[in-house]
């Protein structure tokens, strides 16, 4: 079977058809290497990416175990993306796997050690609450064609979509709609804090440049009033005003400025395209051909939007 077959294979849904890019497979240039502190555990860890064979897609090396970075492996979590297989956790995959397929990394091996030995989970780092330094690094090692095990270029393929889809959640909504290009609408709404209700940001994917000037470098937000209530619950111990916009319910922005008007919704879209990456199989493109509007979504809605491309739903 080739791979573009594979792909297919992998989701037999009504909703995609799979279309050569008229490209090939990448991989990085070199190994990447990068330490920092993880948001929600706050301890530091370090990951090394390397080059991998065309085919063999996106995948965590975590004790020796191999994690995809497949939507079959992905687990309800706050606040984060995490990555579960046979007792092993991978948390917070969402910027840098927004960054990979952002910048097209469609096959690479991902290593992460944490500084306290857990030997169960272990976390991405934060850094400053962006997808940024990813795009940096993976700049400097820069791309090259992935071969496979024989020595050969792979095709490119991606999800095109066939028909409209939504996925809800009170009033939490997203749709797609058949297109030959790849769109996507974001918006906000949280009522209690007037910056942030509401906005809206609009993209449209024709090259991996725009994504990385105008959303890798959009970081996370949180709203002040709610800290506590989640260091309570054991997250965002390494948070901080260096990896994040916070804004207040009285005071607005607190730590000015924005690098752009509508940070928090491109920051939406960088946290999407991450998630949806995880519809990626056989290094094949994960982010649908499609015009995509979101509004009041989270990870745990992402996922469920590619559950239902993938026929999981």
């Amino acid at each position: 079977m080739t791979l573009r077959g594979a792909a297919m294979e992998a989701f037999k849904s009504s909703l995609i058809s799979w279309r050569s890019t008229g490209k090939q497979q990448q991989t990085l240039g070199g190994c990447i290497e990068k330490t920092g502190r993880a948001l929600h555990s706050g301890n530091l860890s370090t990951v090394r990416i390397w080059p991998e064979l065309a085919g063999k897609g996106r995948h965590f090396d975590f004790c020796s175990l191999l994690i995809p970075a497949s939507i079959d492996f992905a687990e309800e979590s706050r606040l984060c993306t995490t990555l579960r297989k046979d007792g092993h956790t991978v948390r917070t995959v969402e910027h840098l796997l927004s960054a990979l397929e952002g910048t097209g990394v469609d096959n690479c091996r991902i290593e992460i050690v944490n500084s306290d030995e857990d030997d169960t989970s272990v976390e991405v780092p934060i850094f400053d609450g962006s997808a940024r330094e990813w795009v940096e690094a993976i700049d400097q090692v820069g791309l090259t064609v992935a071969m496979d095990c024989n020595g050969r270029p792979c095709d490119r393929v991606a999800p095109y979509l066939t028909e409209p889809v939504h996925v809800s959640k009170g009033d939490s909504v997203i749709a797609a709609f058949p297109s030959n290009e790849t769109n996507i609408s974001y918006g906000i709404n949280f009522s209690q804090v007037t910056d942030l209700s509401p906005q809206w940001f609009s993209s449209s994917f024709c090259t991996g440049s725009f994504y990385s000037k105008q959303i890798a470098p959009s970081r996370t937000f949180c709203v002040y009033e709610e800290v506590e209530k989640m260091r309570s619950a054991g997250l965002i111990k390494g948070g901080t005003a260096e990896n994040a916009v916070v804004f207040s319910t009285s005071k607005g922005l607190l730590n000015p400025p924005l690098r752009s008007p509508e940070e928090p919704c491109r920051h939406k879209i960088l946290d999407f395209i991450g998630d949806v990456s995880l519809f990626a199989r056989n290094g094949s493109q994960g982010l649908p051909f499609a015009n995509i509007i979101a509004y009041k979504g989270g990870h745990a809605l992402h996922a469920e939007f590619v559950r239902k491309l993938s026929g999981i739903l």
